[in-house]
């Protein structure tokens, strides 16, 4: 058992690289090993590529190690044809005779039938090793299939006396250059970012990812009368955009426009438009009423909070920070900022630890 969590845990730290990349698949990591060494590893490098089991196989030379070998895996083997042909059966074809799996596949296409083939054809199969820590790593796959949505971050900069907006004062910045670097470091690993219209008119954010390598998210954003022009960032076409709007509207160069009813439940009507395509999870940036929208209906999964000093000043007789309740996962000091990590009660089971 000892053993078999420390491969486990490597298969870990390979899943992770993929942060970021295989959305709407979920990270996964393997390792291959005989007589206590590693074989092989491998991970999933990004969606519609190879997975994990097949990249760490399909780097050993001599294919005959694996008839005494044990393969670990943070996620049970597919065993459907989607993009790439299933894992499980190559795993069988190999006569790989040990599976290690952390955690079940939460798709209902998979979800045990895996694990099932493998024993079938007479595969050992040892379930749920570091079953938690496989299950915090895909965090938003599983919210996704549990909860018919997406994984739901919140995140905001407040200054140390409790506003996030100097009153009259527009694309006032309020963190510090580590906090903004880090934030776009969150963007470049979630599939979407949501503003509320206020946010657009005031800050003409770009919503991209500047300060760090990786890709950029979907842009999100209301616009119920479709008065915002397209001279703001937000409609330049650079990347994927969609418009929550209540008017009808033929779609653009890579801007998506949806009717929805401003009259009633607005969130769970994005949510489950969301949901339909498939987008993983989402970061709310948006302002103290799109923010609050999430907040008071209670559908929000995690919450960063960036308390910053006054580097402009008191922040009196400004736009004062949501107020909310969850559990506090994590505290930690950015250069002259302090960042909170809150969970939802709703996710207790949900630590910091990737």
């Amino acid at each position: 058992m000892k053993y078999q969590k420390i491969f486990m845990k490597r298969a870990l730290q390979l899943a992770k690289n993929g942060l970021g990349f295989t959305s709407p698949n979920p990270m996964v990591g393997c390792v291959i090993e005989r007589n206590g060494f590693v074989l092989s590893e491998g991970w999933h490098y990004k969606k519609g590529k190879d997975h994990a089991e097949v990249n760490a196989i399909n780097k050993i030379k001599n294919q005959e190690v694996l008839l005494d070998s044990t393969l670990y895996v943070t996620l049970e083997p597919c065993v459907h044809f989607g993009k790439t042909p299933p894992c499980v059966d190559l795993i069988i074809k190999k006569h790989i005779p040990r599976v290690v799996v952390g955690i079940q596949d939460p798709c209902d296409k998979i979800k045990g039938l895996g694990i099932q083939k493998l024993r079938e054809y007479g595969i050992e199969v040892i379930e749920d090793v570091l079953k938690d820590q496989c299950r915090i790593l895909n965090k938003r796959f599983f919210t996704f299939f549990e909860k018919n949505r997406p994984y739901i971050i919140l995140k905001w900069a407040q200054s140390n006396d409790g506003f996030i907006h100097l009153k009259n004062k527009k694309n006032i910045c309020i963190s510090g250059i580590y906090a903004r670097q880090l934030n776009h470091k969150w963007r470049s690993e979630e599939d979407s970012i949501l503003v509320g219209r206020k946010t657009v008119l005031n800050d003409n954010p770009r919503l991209n990812v500047r300060e760090w390598v990786g890709k950029n998210p979907i842009r999100i954003f209301f616009d119920k009368k479709l008065s915002i022009s397209s001279s703001y960032f937000v409609l330049d076409g650079s990347q994927r955009t969609i418009v929550f709007t209540e008017k009808m509207k033929e779609n653009k160069k890579n801007i998506e426009y949806v009717q929805i009813s401003f009259e009633n439940e607005i969130v769970n009507q994005i949510l489950f438009y969301l949901y339909k395509k498939k987008i993983l999870s989402i970061i709310v940036e948006g302002g103290r009423k799109t923010l609050e929208s999430f907040i008071k209906k209670n559908i929000w999964d995690e919450c960063r909070i960036f308390i910053c000093n006054n580097r402009n000043g008191t922040f009196k007789r400004g736009l004062r920070a949501p107020l909310i309740e969850g559990k506090i996962l994590k505290k930690m000091n950015l250069d002259k900022d302090k960042l909170i990590f809150l969970s939802s009660y709703n996710n207790d089971e949900l630590q910091f630890k990737n």
